[in-house]
This record gives C-alpha cells, sequence and structure tokens, in this order.
C-alpha cells in the first residue's frame, strides 16, 4: 500500500462504516475528514456548517487536507469534499482515490432512516435537494481512480470485496 485508501462518495454511501473495517482488513489506521474537523473546532459538523457555513466549511476541508502526510491508512471523506477542486491535487498526493458507487434510490432509502443530522438536507424536500446534488456531483465522483459499486444487499461485505480488490 502506497499511501491512503481515500473513500469518496455521497452522504450515506457507507464510507465510515466501509471504512472502519477495510482499515481493518489492512492493519491500517482510520481516519475520517469529518472527525478531523470536528476535534479542530471542538464541534459536530452540523453545528460547523450551521455557524460558518458551507463555503467556509469546504475550505477548513481543504486546510486539513494539506496538514495530512502521505502514509499507509484509511480516509473518509465527506460528501462534498470533491466540489472543491484543489482537494483533487491533496487526493492525488495523500493516495488512492475510490468513488463508492451506490445508487441513488438506496442511498435515500438509508438517509430516510438515519438519525444522524446531514445539513445539506434540512430541508422538507430533501429527496429533491438530493437528487440535484446526486446528478451534479456524480460526474466528480467518476474522476476517482477507482469506481467500486456497492449496494444494500453487499455493504456487509463491502470492506471484504474493496479489500480483495485493492490487493489482488
Amino acid at each position: 500500500m502506497d499511501g491512503a485508501w481515500i473513500l469518496l462518495g455521497m452522504m450515506g454511501a457507507g464510507k465510515s462504516t466501509v471504512g472502519r473495517a477495510l482499515a481493518g482488513l489492512a492493519d491500517v489506521p482510520f481516519q475520517d475528514t469529518d472527525n478531523l474537523l470536528e476535534m479542530r473546532f471542538g464541534r459536530r459538523v452540523s453545528s460547523i456548517f450551521s455557524i460558518y457555513g458551507e463555503e467556509s466549511f469546504r475550505g477548513h476541508e481543504t486546510s486539513m487536507l494539506k496538514t495530512l502526510d502521505r502514509k499507509p491508512g484509511v480516509l473518509a471523506t465527506g460528501g462534498g469534499i470533491v466540489t472543491v477542486p484543489e482537494n483533487w491535487t491533496e487526493f492525488q498526493r495523500l493516495g488512492t482515490t475510490i468513488f463508492m458507487d451506490v445508487p441513488p434510490n438506496q442511498l435515500k432509502e438509508r438517509l430516510a432512516k438515519s438519525k444522524k443530522r446531514r445539513p445539506l438536507l434540512e430541508y422538507d424536500d430533501w429527496e429533491a435537494r438530493f437528487d440535484a446534488m446526486f446528478e451534479a456531483r456524480r460526474p466528480v465522483y467518476c474522476q476517482a481512480d477507482i469506481i467500486f459499486e456497492i449496494d444494500a444487499a453487499h455493504l456487509e461485505e463491502a470492506a471484504d470485496r474493496l479489500y480483495a480488490r485493492l490487493t489482488s
């Protein structure tokens, strides 16, 4: 493993869940950009968003990426981190990008059941907002080094399948 495996994808794709399991399989450290920002600010992501706004949040994501060293590990990212072109330069420096490609209907099912607050979806018409975000972001996610298709039936085995693909 040269550098980190960087998991990209929409909110609800399972980046943190799969990332922790993948890091365990590879016996490398796991980090999550949202958790790193929460430690930096001493606040939850939803609070950072509400106080500073999305543009400022994205700037802090970029700043935080620049502090990371290239080393073996698994890095789960926030869903919108790909929207800042400068972050792609940082991803390339840090390791291999992996787009966790989950069908949008399955993502919306997961998000509807989730107790986690998603600042960008705190609207009555959140599903329409999600659809617009997915449509805008999907081509950007597809710039990843690896596109890893995953669906609800395979979520439990996703880390095993991804690890096998990355190490074969």
